[in-house]
């Protein structure tokens, strides 16, 4: 495989962002290593450095905004996981979302046997 092949290109820094969401959401629930860490540090530190960088010259301030939301999120995942917590949450539309923010529906399909509707009242 090519080295150009091998690394993710970004088109733009909005790109770059969900592609860094991305790879969050992937690991933050794995066991802290240190590996993990300095991979954790190297994605922040990617976002305050290049992807800021991009971001001031396409001259979109409510980007600017979402890199610096999600430079605390990460910052914060890691004091929590280093003081032993589990994170509830994952990251959508670059800002912190917690696991119990939805509302989740009980939704039971009770078959019947027959031929008619699959969603039967299981008289």
């Amino acid at each position: 495989m090519p080295k150009s092949q091998r690394y993710y290109q970004p088109q733009n820094s909005k790109d770059a962002m969900r592609e860094i969401e991305k790879l969050f959401n992937k690991y933050k629930d794995a066991p802290i290593t240190q590996e993990l860490v300095d991979y954790h540090q190297n994605l922040v530190n990617r976002l305050q450095t290049d992807i800021l960088a991009a971001a001031v010259k396409e001259g979109v301030a409510e980007r600017i905004d979402s890199i610096h939301s999600m430079i605390s999120v990460m910052t914060k995942w890691l004091q929590i996981r280093l003081s032993g917590q589990p994170y509830n949450g994952k990251m959508a539309h670059f800002k912190f979302v917690a696991s119990n923010a939805n509302p989740h529906f009980k939704r039971q399909i009770h078959k019947m046997k027959g031929t008619s509707n699959h969603r039967a009242s299981g008289h």
